[in-house]
């Protein structure tokens, strides 16, 4: 007996389960909110150097005097259209050479029209500190991996509710505490924490929801979670359009934290975890209770611990390399990995370099993730998997690469028509995160399944990590072509990755492969497949020709 042998009994997603997969489900809105946070709260506004010894500076021109004034002290930088002042240096006269040098500046006056006040603005992480917003970035992503790991590991150690609520609680002390981050080596390891924590819990979250429903349910249930971190995506843009300040800000995502400490009563350890664990007694009670609750009549001891069938041992990450078609196949599907994080994330971080409202692009960014999922959701089975994974990374890739042609020829004219490009990128990275997942699941067999799936999420991360300084790159070079090139980037690599998917096997309406050799004869049996398809198909014309000779 195996705990799916008992769901098909109790039901594979009745109330009981879908009441607990929504309370599960409600922690990815704050998730969404998080991941992409510090794209708004270190958002680097237009600024130049404030004019020495006039406290009364701002970054508009408020006469004609302050122009003279701004003309006099601060070098003109002709090839930003936008930014026609040098952010980094100012005129200084020198009397030791009885000349106006030029100098790098220590403080900053910054636009204040759309964000009053960002990390950025506050801890002045700009010129020789700008790179400091990617490496915060960067930290952070890593944050995000050590979670996945250390919480993943703890959670098979000591059960799903108890780090669920170690993660609750961390993830409520580092979220309020980065609301007052002094300067920014305090934000940094705040930032670490919040992000270790949050996607700790997000990712027991997913387990344990996963862990309540059937196999026929359980990709529905995968996918479905993601609308939930969109959610917190639309809500954090409104608060940001709202707030403008990042400390309130801040505060307006860490406050709904609070309602997660009560999962401590709401949340019941998972039962599949108890019978892993040999805890019999616990899971039986948990059950009879779910069973009352889906009003399903269960025996009165429906688990017999004599018919228990333990779990085959998994087979390590490396197996995943072991074969030359397992390498091939592995290689391909990590490099997607890694792409669709890249252009998801990447394409939200360089939102605001684009040109139009900041907010209003960020909102954008999130609140297309809604049509993605529900067209993956309609197509992946009638398309096929590596066809529709092919399709959207193209799609995303294209569109990203055209920015190109209206950034170079339309400049401003055309600001909406590179954010609708712009905007066709996070679209196809996200139905690609939805197929490289289910894809990752079929295409390997069970003892290898778990460790696919986990290395492929891990190294998917480097995506993520690599995201803020790609999407930053164009700081590197001067002219229209710096706002392109991290968008030809992302499209030039996403475009790659749609191909070479075409490389690999596909698994719809195939069954799962239980062992590695099963694994490797994927490519054969797909071959019979296409042949038998192919004969079905002539044996098919033949007979419609020969009733229409009779007729």
């Amino acid at each position: 007996m195996k705990f799916d042998d008992i769901l098909l009994k109790l039901g594979e997603f009745g109330p009981y389960q879908k009441r607990l997969y929504f309370l599960l489900c409600i922690p990815a809105i704050s998730v969404g909110c998080y991941m992409l946070n510090l794209v708004i709260i270190l958002e680097t506004p237009g600024h130049r150097c404030k004019i020495p010894g006039y406290d009364n500076d701002t970054f508009h021109v408020q006469s004609p005097y302050h122009e003279s004034l701004i003309n006099m002290s601060i070098p003109l930088n002709p090839k930003d259209r936008k930014q026609p002042y040098d952010k980094c240096h100012l005129y200084q006269f020198s009397n030791v050479t009885k000349t106006v040098e030029r100098i790098k500046c220590h403080e900053w006056v910054y636009d204040r029209s759309i964000v009053l006040e960002t990390f950025t603005t506050k801890a002045n992480l700009v010129c020789d500190d700008a790179a400091w917003t990617s490496h915060i970035k960067l930290i952070f992503y890593i944050g995000v991996l050590v979670g996945d790991i250390g919480f993943g590991l703890i959670a098979d150690l000591i059960g799903r509710r108890k780090t669920l609520m170690a993660a609750v609680l961390l993830w409520n002390v580092s979220g309020f505490a980065v609301c007052w981050a002094p300067e920014y080596i305090s934000f940094i390891i705040l930032e670490f924490i919040v992000a270790a924590a949050q996607h700790g819990a997000f990712m027991v979250c997913n387990v344990m929801s996963l862990e309540l429903v059937g196999p026929n349910k359980r990709v529905f249930c995968g996918t479905l979670i993601h609308g939930f971190f969109t959610i917190g995506l639309l809500y954090q843009s409104g608060a940001a359009y709202f707030i403008k300040h990042w400390q309130w800000i801040d505060l307006a995502i860490a406050a709904p934290l609070v309602f997660y400490i009560a999962f401590y009563w709401l949340i019941p350890e998972s039962p599949r975890w108890l019978m892993s664990t040999g805890r019999y007694e616990e899971a039986e009670e948990i059950i009879q209770k779910a069973g009352k609750v889906n009003k399903v009549k269960l025996p009165e001891k429906i688990i017999n611990p004599s018919t228990i069938e333990r779990e085959e041992a998994q087979v390590k990450l490396w197996h995943l390399f072991s074969t030359k078609e397992m390498f091939v196949r592995t290689t391909i599907l990590l490099y997607n990995w890694i792409a669709v994080a890249l252009m998801y994330f990447g394409v939200t971080m360089h939102a605001g370099n684009i040109g139009g409202n900041f907010y209003f692009n960020f909102f954008l960014n999130g609140i297309v993730e809604f049509p993605a999922i529900v067209f993956v959701i309609l197509t992946m089975d009638r398309i096929g998997r590596k066809g529709l994974q092919c399709l959207v990374m193209m799609f995303g890739g294209v569109a990203t690469i055209c920015t190109i042609f209206t950034i170079l020829f339309g400049g401003d004219d055309l600001t909406w028509l590179t954010t609708t490009l712009s905007l066709f990128g996070k679209v196809g990275s996200t139905a690609a995160f939805s197929v490289i997942y289910v894809m990752t699941l079929e295409l390997y067999p069970t003892v290898l399944r778990n460790a696919a799936l986990g290395g492929g999420s891990c190294v998917g991360r480097v995506g993520s990590m690599l995201a803020p300084y790609v999407a930053a790159s164009g700081a590197l070079i001067d002219g229209d072509f710096s706002t392109a090139l991290p968008l030809v980037i992302f499209g030039v690599i996403s475009a790659s990755a749609g191909l070479l998917v075409l490389f690999v096997p596909e698994s719809q309406h195939r069954k799962l492969p239980e062992s590695v050799q099963d694994g490797i004869k994927f490519y054969e049996a797909q071959e019979i497949d296409d042949n038998q398809q192919k004969y079905e198909n002539e044996d098919a014309s033949l007979l419609t020709m020969s009733k229409f000779r009779d007729s």
